[in-house]
């Protein structure tokens, strides 16, 4: 009589491996999230509450009156909008046509490039103070006699000051450089040059209609940070004696407390408006 074998029993299934669910992950986010907004938004409060409200008056808006009487705040404004326009376009310009022509045409060269941009944050801005004042002073002695003498002193005119759009673009080009790396990083620049190029695009035409729309976000973050540079640059323009924005604040607000905390809240409310501009032009589809 054959034996009978008993059945097999069926092996239990592998549950799969992976991590397993943290408890309180969404709490601790909660925490951190409220800790952060407690950082930034308690000292704002306590300087909105200092500007409208003193015991002798009671609540009161008239800081935020003085600053729109005061004489020079729409010019000084308008002039460092105009100068943080004029620097985005020129950084833009020269930054992204010589990092288009390394990475398609020298790409060895990456890290030299990389270099240059970063001296901008080793140096000190005081640094370039120096220089450009020494630069501008004999410049105009040595260029007395030739046509040049009066292009170098339209650079210095106080309506428009060209001379610091040139300083700030030294300063915003760590800036600018880093944002529109990521943005060529994240795209096949080699492959998308070639194709236009095959369909007979003219190199404006791939500048313009191929490359810019690829990297629109990483435009807008770099026209981002320059402008926040330029409305928040103080030192150069200070000590070569223009009237920017910046420098105006710290003029007008030397002798009354309300009126300078409510200066830098609205100087802080007008940049970020601003910057809330440029990121949605920047998230913008065509």
């Amino acid at each position: 009589m054959a034996a009978v074998t008993p059945a097999a029993t069926p092996a239990p299934a592998a549950t799969p491996a992976g991590p397993l669910p943290v408890s309180g992950g969404g709490w601790g986010r909660r925490v951190v999230l409220l800790v952060a907004a407690a950082y930034f938004l308690v000292p704002m409060v306590i300087a909105v509450t200092f500007t409208v409200y003193n015991e002798a008056q009671g609540f009161s808006l008239g800081a935020y009156g003085r600053i729109l009487t005061a004489p020079g705040f729409v010019s000084s404004f308008l002039q460092s909008l105009a100068l943080a326009a004029a620097t985005i376009v020129l950084v833009l310009v020269l930054v992204l046509p010589a990092m288009l022509a390394v990475r398609l045409g020298a790409p060895g060269l990456r890290p030299v490039l990389e270099t240059i941009t970063t001296l901008p944050l080793i140096v000190p801005p005081i640094t370039y103070v120096v220089g450009i004042s020494t630069s501008l002073r004999e410049g105009a002695d040595a260029l007395a006699a030739t046509p040049f003498w009066q292009t170098l002193i339209s650079l210095q005119d106080e309506n428009f000051p060209f001379v610091l759009v040139l300083a700030y673009v030294v300063l915003a080009l760590p800036f600018a450089y880093r944002s529109l790396d990521a943005g060529l990083r994240a795209m096949d620049v080699v492959t998308l040059v070639e194709a236009a190029r095959n369909l007979g695009a003219s190199w404006p035409q791939v500048m313009l209609r191929v490359i810019m729309p690829n990297l629109r976000s990483a435009l807008a973050g770099a026209a981002f940070l320059t402008l926040a540079l330029v409305l928040g640059e103080y030192t150069i323009a200070a000590l070569l004696g223009y009237q920017t924005f910046p420098v105006w604040i710290v003029t007008i607000s030397g002798n009354d407390g309300q009126l300078s905390v409510a200066l830098s809240i609205l100087s802080l409310t007008l940049i970020w408006l601003l910057l809330l501009t440029l990121s949605r032009a920047g998230r913008k589809k065509s």
